[in-house]
């Protein structure tokens, strides 16, 4: 009985000698990419996480400085967060805060080059789109309109065509082209919500209404020919 029981055992060792000969490589390079797969994904989501607590640790810096009025110190935080974490929506962010403050203080040129790394690396459209509109109003007020037209030309996430539309009829009305700013500030009136953007939509109605043309007319022109 126990010589049965073992030539049994012997024949069932043989036989997952035979499958392991065969198959056990192949077993043992699936596992490691298996395993490999979920510690490499547990490590990006660690590394992710480390990134965004450096890089808000940044953004504060750059948010204190210029709080503090501290010119020198809101540019070495933008370049450390750029250098360091671009990457990061509190890269992004810290962009635009410092850009304010560089602007507030005549540093234009700080502030559009800030700005325009934002509109260029920010981590999403929503971003990057305010960096223009906040770009293209820094190049405005120097007067250069066709830097400002040429940044407002840029492609737009839906929710901020119709600011991109007021905001280049802002610069094509210092142009001295009537028409064309008229143009284009019916189309940001036909394109704002008068349940989400009321006070703003009156703002480009009172722009239309300077230029001695309805609003609604003008909304709905923008609308057919748009």
């Amino acid at each position: 009985m126990a010589t049965h029981l073992d030539l049994e055992e012997q024949e069932q060792l043989d036989a997952l000698k035979h499958f392991w000969n065969r198959w056990g490589n192949l077993i043992t390079w699936v596992l490691i990419a298996v395993l490999g797969a979920y510690a490499a994904w547990n490590g990006w989501q660690y590394w992710e996480r480390r990134q965004a607590g450096l890089a808000a640790a940044l953004y504060d810096e750059v948010d204190r400085a210029a709080q503090a009025g501290d010119a020198a110190r809101v540019e070495r935080a933008l370049a450390d967060i750029k250098d360091k974490y671009g990457s990061t929506t509190y890269a992004a962010h810290a962009g635009l805060r410092g850009a304010k403050y560089l602007d507030e203080q005549g540093k234009l040129a700080e502030a559009k080059a800030a700005l325009a790394w934002v509109a260029d690396k920010a981590p999403n459209d929503g971003l990057r789109a305010v960096a223009r509109l906040r770009l293209a109003s820094v190049q405005l007020g120097e007067k250069a309109y066709d830097e400002a037209l040429k940044t407002l030309n840029a492609s737009f996430p839906p929710q901020f065509v119709a600011l991109a539309a007021d905001r280049r009829g802002d610069v094509l009305l210092q142009q001295g082209k009537r028409e064309l700013a008229a143009a284009e500030f019916g189309k940001a009136y036909q394109g704002m919500s008068a349940d989400t953007a009321g006070d703003y939509r009156r703002l480009v109605g009172i722009k239309l209404n300077a230029l001695g043309i309805d609003p609604d007319a003008a909304g709905a022109k923008a609308g057919a020919t748009s």
